[in-house]
């Protein structure tokens, strides 16, 4: 598994408002479980605007659904977390995977 790594979890603690700038940075854990309390108030009080954090990390529509599901076994505030995690966990894995080519292995036709 993949964790997420400091710049990752900068970006969620950004978007999501989660600490303060003198903060410590937090653990997996503590930061999943600031992230489940965040969401959990955001459902209550500015869903548009949880929706659209969802958006811009990417995370699918059809996965917010599900979270959003009454037949889901997770509560919406920590399924919707999960998904955050996750999306992070790929984009990272993404990053990693294709972030140190090297131009010279890009056909030329495509490069810019």
């Amino acid at each position: 598994m993949i964790l997420p790594d400091d710049s990752t979890n900068q970006l969620i603690i950004k978007e999501f408002e989660l600490l303060s700038p003198e903060s410590n940075a937090p653990s997996e854990e503590e930061l999943f479980q600031l992230l489940c309390d965040r969401i959990s108030w955001m459902i209550e009080h500015n869903m548009e605007y949880l929706m659209s954090l969802l958006y811009r990390n990417d995370v699918l529509e059809h996965k917010i659904l599900e979270a959003l599901s009454p037949s889901n076994p997770d509560p919406a505030n920590v399924a919707l977390a999960k998904l955050v995690m996750e999306r992070q966990r790929q984009r990272l894995a993404t990053k990693k995977q294709y972030g140190s080519q090297r131009s010279e292995a890009v056909d030329e036709d495509l490069r810019w």
